[in-house]
């Protein structure tokens, strides 16, 4: 009998010539399990997307009452549905004043491409700035302001008029004018190797998009949702973009994307051409149920308030000569080896281990750390344990 694996490698699109092919039967809180009942520590969250856990009861529940009901009805934006509309109220209601309105999509991806979309139809501006090493997507707008150039290349012409700065670089800011439709920027950056602002490098870029008119875009697919020990990294930096996006964290592990802007902002799309932006299942009634739950669950249980205490504790505990550095906010952390070799070899022993941790798309040379919000400290330990196992076993 052909095995599943057999199946993977034949009919499941691949995305490179050595996918890790951890096969897993079902997974619960931090742990995932094997078809053989092997547990593995989720140290990822599935990159960002697990915040609540996996199979939290709460989210199981809303999604299962909410498919009792209605999914898909008509596409978005034309009928209302409970689901977005408690949603919406509940996630703006936990935002700054300005950020009033969202438009529910799919994806990071679309959420990037719609906001993307909002900024040139608002401005009336076509310059799109965007920042070295950042991560948006892979569609052909988020992938244009993806700041890697061989990530790129082999799907150009992409874009035009995008112009990319350095991040922490207050200098190049001076390159923002009011030609920019938009500025866009992770808040920390993620796939750059977890980089966190320094000299009030976002505040200043508040001031020069005031100066300038131009729109900032704050993509928190990867920060949102209690990642950094706040809702939303905005909040930890005290700057309010005009326009934010969100995904991942935000589904507690369906698909679906929003970005979200100001009622006068958003109303761009209603005109000129009407159907400004359009999604099929955006907002879907059943990842909405689940959104609302998984957002309930991290305020109700309060979630956000130990997210620093844990992320500390990682930073207590490992503690090895071979670790150069440990950069990040919360439990959004890169932990910096020798190079790509050595991080190679401590994921793969781990995962031996019972442990899943991944690299950077930009930054081969340190491993990320971004489990469950409800990681505990036992389990903390336990996976800092094998993980500096890991790190021994490396270096013999």
């Amino acid at each position: 009998m052909i095995s599943q694996r057999q199946l993977f490698l034949q009919h499941v699109g691949q995305t490179s010539d050595f996918p890790l092919q951890l096969e897993i039967e079902h997974a619960e809180g931090i742990y995932m399990y094997s078809p053989d009942g092997k547990s593995y520590i989720d140290l990822i969250s599935g990159v960002s997307v697990s915040n609540v856990g996996h199979l939290h009861p709460n989210v199981v529940k809303a999604v299962q009452n909410q498919a009792g009901k209605f999914m898909h009805l008509m596409v978005y934006g034309e009928y209302i549905q409970s689901p977005q509309v408690e949603y919406a109220k509940l996630l703006t209601d936990l935002l700054p004043a300005n950020l009033s309105s969202v438009y529910f999509v799919n994806s990071g991806s679309e959420a990037i491409e719609g906001a993307l979309k909002l900024a040139k139809r608002y401005t009336g501006r076509t310059e799109i700035v965007a920042f070295k090493n950042a991560y948006h997507g892979s569609s052909h707008g988020s992938l244009s302001v993806m700041g890697n150039e061989e990530f790129k290349n082999a799907f150009r012409p992409l874009l035009p008029d995008i112009r990319f700065l350095d991040f922490n670089d207050e200098e190049s800011l001076a390159q923002i004018t009011d030609k920019s439709a938009c500025v866009l920027i992770e808040p920390i950056q993620g796939e750059g190797g977890i980089r966190v602002p320094e000299n009030n490098f976002l505040q200043k870029l508040r001031k020069k998009c005031d100066e300038t008119g131009s729109l900032l875009i704050f993509d928190e697919i990867q920060t949102g949702f209690g990642r950094t020990g706040s809702l939303f990294a905005l909040q930890e930096f005290d700057v309010v973009p005009d326009i934010m996006t969100i995904a991942k964290g935000m589904g507690g592990g369906m698909p679906i994307g929003a970005f979200v802007s100001s009622n006068e902002i958003m109303s761009a799309f209603k005109t000129n051409p009407i159907l400004g932006h359009i999604t099929t299942f955006g907002g879907h009634p059943v990842s909405c149920a689940a959104a609302v739950a998984s957002l309930k669950t991290i305020v109700d249980e309060k979630l956000c308030q130990k997210v620093k205490q844990k992320g500390q504790l990682f930073r207590e505990l490992l503690v090895h000569p071979e670790i150069k550095e440990i950069r990040g906010v919360g439990l959004f952390m890169a932990v910096e080896l020798k190079d790509f070799d050595q991080v190679k070899k401590v994921i793969d022993i781990a995962v031996s281990k019972g442990l899943v941790t991944d690299w950077f798309l930009f930054h081969d040379s340190a491993f990320r750390i971004a489990p469950p919000l409800i990681i505990t400290e036992k389990q903390i330990k336990e996976a800092c344990n094998i993980l500096l196992e890991a790190i021994d076993e490396s270096v013999k």
